[in-house]
C-alpha cells in the first residue's frame, strides 16, 4: 500500500502492518522495522501487542458463557466469582456482569498492579482490588473506561472454566479460529517476528505490561491477519463459537457515550465501540500498550474488516489517515473528522467547573479564564512512568459542557466533558472533583 509507506514516513512510525479483509479477499502490507535497535524488518505475519483490542476477545469469552447458560448478564459478578470485591461493600455485592462489559462498574479502572508472572496473577489482582478499587460513581450510573473491570471479567471466565485465562482464550477462540500468529506471553512472542514498542523514537522498556491485566489487553500479541479472522467471526454471525444473539448484543447499542462523538463513535455495545459513518454502522476497538498501538474495525454492510498495528505511532494522525483511506477506497464511506475548536470569540469558562479532578493516572486542575478554561494535567502512576509530562493547556466551549483544546496534541485536539454539574470530568475515564475552588 503506497499510503502506508507515505504515512509511516510522515509520522516517523518505526514499523507497521495492515490487513484488510474485504469479502473473501485478504490484502496485507507491512513496512519499516519492528525494532530500531536490531533492524528486524516488519512483515505481514509479524506480531504486535494489540492492547485493548483484547477486551473484545474477553467479552466474547463471557458471551460464550452466556450462550451456555452459565452466566446471566444482569446478575451480580459475585454470584459467579465469589472472590470479587472492591472497597465499597454495596458495590461489591451489586456490580453486574453487564456493567463490567459496558465499563459502568463505577470503581477505579486504571489500577495497573503487577501481581507477578505466575498463573495466580489474576487471583492476586482480585485480592488487590478488594483494598484499593475505590468507587468513583455508583454502579451502572456513568461510563468510565475500565481496565480493572475487564481483568475481573477475565478472572470470571477463568474461574468458571476451571483454567487460567490464557488457556481458555487459546482453547475457546484462538485455536478454533485458526489464528496461528498470536502470542499471549513473552515466551510465546519470541517464537514470532515480534514488534518492540518505541517511545520518542527509542525502543521502550519494559516490553510488556503486567499479566494481571492480560484480559484487559496487557499481554496479547497478534498479526493483523488474525484480527481479520476474529472480525469475520462477527460477520459470519458467530459461526460455531458465538450465538447470533450474542453477536447482536455485542454489536448493538447498549449505552450512549457522554460528550461529542469522535469519528462517529457515539455508543457502546458489549465489548465494542459503535460508529456511524455516512449512515452506515461500524464497530471495533483501539488498543495501546507501551509504544505500540492497534486499530480494529468491522463494517458489516460492506463485509469489511480492517486491522492496523504499529510501533511508536507518535500521532493519532497516522491511524486516522490510514483507516480513513482504506475505508473510503473499499466502501466509499467517509469517516467523520475529529472535532476542531470553533472560531472565537470564546465565552469565559464557567466558575462552577473550577477545581481539581483526580483519577488513577493523573489529576486535572481547572481554572476559569476569560476565554475558556485553563487545565493543568499532572500524570501519575503508569502515565508518569511512561514518560508523560505535566502541562497546561487552554480549552474552549465546543458543545454543551464539552470543551476542546485550542492547540493540537499528537495531531488532534483533545476534548473533555463536565458531568454531574461539576462532579466529574470525563475524557474517556471519569475523574472525580476532589478539591472545588
Amino acid at each position: 500500500m503506497e499510503l502506508l509507506d507515505e504515512l509511516v514516513a510522515r509520522y516517523d512510525v518505526p514499523g507497521a502492518a495492515v490487513a484488510v479483509g474485504h469479502g473473501d479477499t485478504l490484502i496485507e502490507a507491512a513496512t519499516g522495522v519492528l525494532n530500531r535497535d536490531t533492524g528486524v524488518e516488519a512483515t505481514a505475519d509479524s506480531v504486535f501487542q494489540i492492547g485493548s483490542v483484547t477486551k473484545v476477545w474477553t467479552a466474547a469469552l463471557v458471551m460464550q458463557l452466556v450462550d451456555q447458560g452459565l452466566v446471566e448478564l444482569d446478575e451480580p459478578v459475585r454470584r459467579y466469582l465469589p472472590a470479587f470485591a472492591v472497597v465499597d461493600p454495596e458495590a461489591s455485592a451489586t456490580v453486574t456482569v453487564r456493567q463490567l462489559l459496558l465499563h459502568t462498574g463505577g470503581f477505579d479502572g486504571d489500577l495497573f498492579e503487577d501481581t507477578g508472572r505466575g498463573d495466580e496473577a489474576l487471583d492476586r489482582y482480585l485480592e488487590y482490588l478488594r483494598d484499593h478499587a475505590t468507587q468513583v460513581s455508583p454502579p451502572g450510573e456513568l461510563y468510565s473506561y475500565s481496565n480493572s473491570g475487564y481483568a475481573v471479567l477475565g478472572a470470571l471466565v477463568a474461574s468458571l472454566r476451571g483454567d487460567v485465562f490464557e488457556s481458555v482464550l487459546r482453547e475457546r477462540l484462538i485455536e478454533p479460529l485458526g489464528a496461528g500468529h498470536m502470542a499471549l506471553l513473552a515466551e510465546e512472542a519470541i517464537l514470532f517476528r515480534a514488534a518492540a514498542g518505541h517511545v520518542r523514537g527509542e525502543v521502550a522498556r519494559p516490553w510488556q505490561m503486567p499479566r494481571s491485566l492480560a484480559p484487559a489487553g496487557a499481554t496479547a500479541c497478534a498479526a493483523p491477519r488474525d484480527l481479520v479472522r476474529f472480525g469475520r467471526l462477527f460477520l459470519d454471525g458467530g459461526g460455531t463459537l458465538l450465538s447470533p444473539g450474542s453477536v447482536a448484543a455485542m454489536t448493538s447499542r447498549q449505552l450512549t457515550l457522554p460528550g461529542v462523538p469522535v469519528h462517529g463513535a457515539g455508543h457502546r455495545g458489549l465489548g465494542v465501540t459503535l460508529f456511524e459513518w455516512d449512515g452506515a454502522a461500524a464497530y471495533g476497538h483501539d488498543g495501546d500498550t507501551i509504544g505500540q498501538a492497534t486499530v480494529w474495525r468491522v463494517v458489516p454492510d460492506h463485509d469489511l474488516v480492517v486491522a492496523i498495528c504499529a510501533t511508536g505511532a507518535g500521532s493519532v494522525g497516522f491511524f486516522d489517515e490510514l483507516l480513513a483511506g482504506i475505508v473510503r477506497e473499499r466502501t466509499g464511506l467517509t469517516i467523520p473528522a475529529r472535532p476542531v475548536p470553533p472560531a472565537g470569540p470564546h465565552a469565559p469558562g464557567p466558575a462552577r467547573f473550577a477545581g481539581r479532578y483526580d483519577f488513577p493516572l493523573g489529576s486535572y486542575e481547572i481554572v476559569p479564564a476569560d476565554d475558556g478554561l485553563e487545565v493543568t494535567a499532572s500524570p501519575r502512576g503508569l502515565a508518569a512512568a511512561a514518560g508523560e509530562s505535566p502541562g497546561t493547556r487552554r480549552y474552549v466551549a465546543l458543545a454543551g459542557t464539552t470543551f476542546i483544546s485550542t492547540e493540537p496534541s499528537q495531531g488532534c485536539f483533545d476534548t473533555f466533558t463536565i458531568l454531574g454539574d461539576g462532579r466529574y470530568l470525563f475524557g474517556g475515564r471519569l475523574a472525580r472533583r476532589v478539591v472545588p475552588t
